[in-house]
């Protein structure tokens, strides 16, 4: 008999059970339908440049909180990485995200801080309280360089205009006057050294946590093995989506191994017009391994349906009320706690999901000592 069957393997599914093992002495069983751990954090070496990649697309791990940076580090080295991106736009690469080297770039000369903010001051589109996407950029800097860089990126992203979308989807991309070029500003940013699936990996090795891997949870749901469940995948899927499904965008990976040191001068280029991929990564810029070989990941996104990938919530009015119908229902079982981005409907980094699983399991043993 276990105490908890934690459904899914990520970094929700692998703290939980980690802390109700380590802290409540709590049995649990771990499934995930996948023949890995880790979930879309799954990292592994490509097989000719021996390049770790990123099997779901990039993961920057960074964050601002100590408690996650020291829990973490009980089950990890790092690697420190300041991530760097650029984007290739009118057949030229562009500081990204906006700075005043893109600035530079822009009016073909040496500029300052202030001048920039000068100049932006004049972009603007005054808006008060920008109410989706679109709106956040232009009144931040303008529609020249929205519809540079942030337009048509995200609607091959979204398969939505910006103005259909909520305004915290672009306005996470930061904007900075100053000559600061890394894509994240968080004062920790570090890979851990040998991948997260080691990091999982190492998470998940407890003598009390049972692993289970190419386990849906309809083969185990009726077997009554445990005295509660923590759900980690869509909420909607739990409940046979009784209201439809929740919408999802999904991705697509092309990957490409080239027998030269590097493709391109940083980790990701962004490509936001004229290409059907998003992105291009490429991760030998951040692990920093030495091969004769480099390999990329081109980037596509794609719609969502049973079958697929769910990746990315689409944050916008209708979605959020939907998820509202499963929330309400999911208070009606008691006895299964939902946990994580896709049981959430809400796009967390690592850190966040971290601290969220930390904090969950903290209720958990106060509520079921």
């Amino acid at each position: 008999m276990y105490d908890y069957l934690i459904v899914g393997a990520g970094f929700s599914g692998a703290v939980i059970a980690e802390q109700l093992a380590t802290k409540g002495k709590k049995r649990c069983l771990v499934i995930d339908r996948r023949s890995h751990i880790a979930g879309n954090c799954f990292d592994e070496p490509d097989t000719v440049s021996t390049i770790l990649q990123h099997r779901y697309g990039p993961h920057y791990f960074r964050t601002n909180s100590q408690s996650v940076r020291k829990y973490l580090s009980k089950f990890t080295d790092w690697l420190m990485a300041d991530y760097r991106i650029l984007s290739w736009v009118d057949n030229r690469y562009w500081q990204f995200p906006i700075n005043l080297n893109t600035f530079e770039q822009l009016i073909d000369r040496a500029s300052t801080p202030e001048e920039m903010m000068s100049t932006l001051s004049e972009w603007r589109v005054p808006i008060d309280n920008p109410k989706n996407s679109e709106e956040i950029i232009i009144s931040q800097v303008g529609r020249k360089l929205y519809e540079m860089f942030f337009r048509g990126y995200t609607k091959k992203q979204w398969k939505l205009d910006p103005s259909e979308l909520d305004a915290s989807v672009c306005g996470r991309i930061p904007i900075r006057t100053n000559r600061d070029d890394r894509y994240l500003s968080d004062s920790f940013q570090a890979l851990p050294r040998d991948g997260y699936t080691a990091l999982i990996a190492r998470i998940l090795d407890h003598s009390l946590i049972d692993l289970s891997l190419n386990t849906t949870f309809s083969e185990v749901a009726n077997k009554g093995l445990w005295k509660k469940i923590v759900w980690t995948g869509p909420i909607d899927e739990y409940f046979g989506y009784r209201f439809g499904p929740l919408p999802y965008r999904s991705l697509q990976f092309s990957f490409e191994t080239i027998k030269q040191d590097f493709y391109q001068p940083v980790v990701q280029v962004n490509f936001p017009n004229d290409f059907a991929y998003t992105r291009i990564v490429e991760t030998k810029h951040i692990t920093r391994q030495k091969s004769e070989y480099t390999t990329i990941a081109r980037e596509f996104p794609d719609d969502w349906h049973s079958g697929k990938e769910p990746y990315y919530p689409v944050p916008n009015i209708e979605s959020n009320e939907l998820y509202n119908k499963y929330h309400n229902l999911s208070k009606k079982h008691s006895d299964v706690y939902f946990a994580g981005r896709l049981a959430k409907y809400k796009y967390y980094n690592m850190d966040q999901v971290v601290a969220l699983a930390i904090s969950m399991t903290e209720s958990l043993l106060i509520e079921n000592p």
